[in-house]
């Protein structure tokens, strides 16, 4: 009789951020294939009885194939066995969710999408401001710095709006490139952003910058996400200034 694959979100780092669910479907595996984005202390869950396996990228390059990572997932659940296919985040947003759903469907396995908090929403709630306002932000875009590179000017124009939240996932090296693009989409250099370094985890760090000066912001501790926007700028500003920013705004769509 074949077990069951779950694809379960172990948040951005905290265990207290897992949802009830995911800590259950942990606590209840036998084999628990995760990434290296998943921290130290949701690790320290998994039972003794569990075999644990890294499946993560090391210095970029991947520990195991994706197609591993498929068979692996595939043969345990075929021996009849409880699988969890842990990942940092939500499963279903930047994580390869479509392909693991895709191969486990192919081999008619039984699976269950268990989600996470992503990092966009721990760095907001970390940063105490919030993503979207419909006073300032109706739109909220994610990103996949990796991908961006591939971008023409017309999708950059349609993603850098004044009313927008953008959140870049995987920075790495090419929030140089990064905002330089979403300048020439029609951004201001005054555009606030901020760099969230491992949030909710006991390294957290936040950065207040602008889109102009983010260049000059230095290297990113992994994980990070940058959150850019007139949002961002509520992590800085004072009562008062919020209300100037809000009165611009007015007189600019007037």
């Amino acid at each position: 009789m074949n077990g069951k694959v779950y694809l379960v979100g172990a948040g951005p780092g905290d265990p207290d951020l897992l949802t009830v669910k995911a800590l259950r479907a942990i606590q209840g595996a036998d084999i628990v294939l995760y990434d290296d984005l998943v921290s130290d202390e949701i690790l320290a869950l998994i039972p003794s009885t569990a075999r644990d396996v890294s499946v993560g990228k090391r210095a970029g390059r991947p520990l195991v194939t994706q197609e591993e990572i498929h068979r692996r997932m595939i043969e345990a659940a075929r021996q009849g066995h409880a699988v969890v296919r842990l990942k940092g985040g939500d499963p279903l947003l930047f994580a390869r969710g479509g392909e693991e759903i895709e191969a486990l469907r192919k081999a008619g396995i039984d699976f269950e999408i268990i989600p996470g908090i992503t990092a966009a929403l721990a760095a907001a709630a970390t940063a105490r401001i919030p993503l979207t306002d419909r006073r300032f932000a109706s739109k909220l875009v994610f990103l996949s710095a990796h991908r961006a590179g591939e971008w023409s000017l017309d999708d950059w124009r349609s993603t850098a709006e004044a009313e927008s939240t953008i959140a870049v996932y995987m920075p790495g090296e090419n929030y140089l490139d990064l905002a330089a693009e979403l300048l020439a989409g029609g951004l201001s250099e005054d555009t606030p952003v901020l760099v969230v370094e491992n949030a909710s985890r006991p390294a957290e760090s936040i950065r207040s910058t602008t889109l102009g000066d983010l260049p000059d912001s230095g290297r990113f501790a992994v994980p990070a996400i940058l959150l850019i926007g007139v949002v961002a700028g509520f992590y800085d500003w004072s009562a008062e200034e919020e209300d100037e920013v809000l009165e611009a705004l007015r007189a600019s769509a007037t």
